[in-house]
């Protein structure tokens, strides 16, 4: 028995390779050699449309941004603390004839004499601040809204290790042009090594290979800043997408979605189209900082010298924190069997940030234990709606808020014409007084906004928070609009928690068209 294959139209063809077009075909192409039919898979991903997922990309982003520019800066950088002296035609007069390090010599050469160098320098500087900038705000969105519950713990400490690793490697980059303000950056993580009781003296020595400042710290701290860490980020990062693919999204509760689906966009062509535009948007931006907005001008500073300290200046504000709390930190000391503790510089800058990060890493752990919620969660939570956990997470912010304020301690003094032992009170007692007072505030507020609101069937709704023209704010429950039985926050980008909203609202199915241009998909 014969059969025959009747001839396919280019129309029929066409129809056959489904939504894509050529991607489909080419996909279908590399799948009959390679077995690559997963990407076909990955290009129905849903991604829900919501301006907070894109936080996330940001970081991811300047991470891109920081890779390429740190390329290009390898090229030119010489880790060496070996002496040079700067040539006498040298473009920046204040520096010609000095002997410097070949670390901070080959930094103000690719300033002044490599093409587009400058301008390579300050937009890795600033992608590093915006890097590790938007993995606080978005791990901020991810708290406030529960995202890093049962089932993604395992990608809230990802997140929060990469943080780790980014303000690590962002003091080894910033610790490598070897000038004034750096060198006095190393010298107090000196202090800090030396501060840890038994092995201080051995972690120092190690670190820096001999007594500080040593000749080993800036090669060490290069091969740290450009290959180790960098390639453990990259790691990370990869591990954190691919549990994202495989956990899907979270999303806010609203009319369609459920525990079970997702509703958003697909990942081809809408959000590839989305994303390449804020890739564009990401590195346009940071050009432009780099152009014009001057940061680190280390040939003002000059080479570091163990002599000499600089005024005025603070280093990157992710460190702002820990160089406000070493600053007001009361002087103890604490001396027994031969050996002293500085307490003025352990409990500050080694003791402080691991409750810090540790409260951070296990919080996922720490907030079930006294929730006892066990259940799977892919509905985001409205910050209101939880008042102890917004509470803390803005008595904790709030602290660490003033301990970078307090990083400028000198620069206060001097603007307000005070003393300095005024100011340093002044932090002392607000570093204490501000988390106190912000946290039962923040409560009560979330409380307020909950109260107050009405029964529709079984649907609850919320109050509406409004101005008056004397400037006070006042919580009203949300007006319902006659007839059809549903209140203002319908309109919301982010609804509100609503009881019974599953059986309320009757999900879409797999594929359907919930609104032009987004589907939801089953998890």
């Amino acid at each position: 028995m014969s059969t025959t294959t009747t001839p396919r139209t280019k129309r029929q063809a066409k129809e056959a390779a489904g939504p894509y077009g050529n991607v489909s075909r080419a996909v279908n192409e590399l799948d009959d050699r390679l077995g690559v039919a997963k990407a076909r898979t990955f290009l129905d991903k849903i991604f829900p449309d919501h301006w907070s997922f894109m936080l996330g990309e940001i970081a991811l982003y300047s991470f891109v941004i920081l890779l390429l520019t740190g390329v290009f800066l390898t090229l030119y950088f010489v880790p060496s603390q070996s002496s040079v002296r700067i040539p006498m035609d040298f473009p920046y007069a204040p520096l010609r004839g000095q002997r410097v390090s070949e670390a901070f010599y080959s930094t103000v050469n690719m300033s002044f004499n490599v093409r587009c160098g400058l301008l390579m320098r300050q937009m890795h500087h600033w992608a590093c601040d915006i890097f590790v900038g938007s993995i606080v705000v978005h791990m901020a969105r991810v708290y406030f809204t529960g995202a890093f519950r049962k089932p993604r713990e395992t990608n809230w400490l990802i997140g929060s290790t990469l943080l780790i690793l980014a303000i690590t490697n962002g003091f080894l980059g910033y610790s490598l042009p070897d000038d004034l303000v750096s060198g006095t950056g190393l010298r107090i993580a000196d202090s800090i090594m030396l501060s840890v009781p038994l092995v201080g003296s051995y972690l120092s020595f190690f670190v820096f290979g001999g007594n500080f400042p040593g000749t080993a710290v800036i090669p060490r701290f290069f091969v740290l800043h450009v290959l180790l860490i960098p390639g453990i980020i990259i790691g990370l990062v990869s591990a954190h997408l691919f549990l994202l693919v495989r956990q899907k999204h979270t999303q806010f509760p609203g009319k369609g979605r459920t525990e079970k689906n997702v509703v958003g966009t697909p990942m081809f062509p809408v959000f590839i189209a989305k994303t390449q535009g804020f890739l564009f948007i990401t590195l346009g931006v940071t050009a432009l900082l780099g152009a014009f907005a001057e940061i680190n001008p280390i040939w003002q500073f000059g080479p570091y010298d163990a002599a000499k300290i600089s005024y005025a200046v603070q280093p990157d504000w992710y460190m702002g924190f820990l160089d406000g709390l070493l600053r007001i930190f009361p002087p103890i000391e604490f001396a027994s069997f031969g050996h002293t503790i500085p307490l003025e510089v352990f409990i500050p800058a080694v003791v402080f940030p691991g409750i810090v990060f540790n409260i951070a890493m296990a919080w996922p752990w720490i907030e079930r234990k006294f929730t006892k919620d066990n259940e799977m969660h892919n509905l985001l939570d409205r910050p209101r709606d939880v008042p102890h956990r917004t509470a803390f997470g803005v008595a904790f912010f709030s602290l660490l808020a003033i301990l970078f304020i307090a990083s400028s301690t000198d620069v206060l003094a001097n603007f307000f014409h005070v003393s300095l032992n005024t100011v340093l009170w002044a932090m002392r007692i607000l570093t204490i007084l501000v988390p106190i007072v912000t946290y039962p505030v923040t409560y009560f507020l979330c409380i307020e906004m909950q109260e107050g609101g009405r029964l529709i069937g079984k649907r609850k709704t919320a109050n509406i928070v409004h101005r008056t023209t004397e400037g006070e704010y006042i919580a009203e429950p949300a007006a319902v609009r006659p007839g059809d039985g549903h209140h203002e926050l319908d309109a919301l980008p982010v609804p509100s928690f609503i009881e019974g909203i599953d059986e309320e609202l009757e999900a879409p199915h797999e594929g359907e068209l919930v609104e032009p241009g987004v589907r939801a998909v089953t998890r």
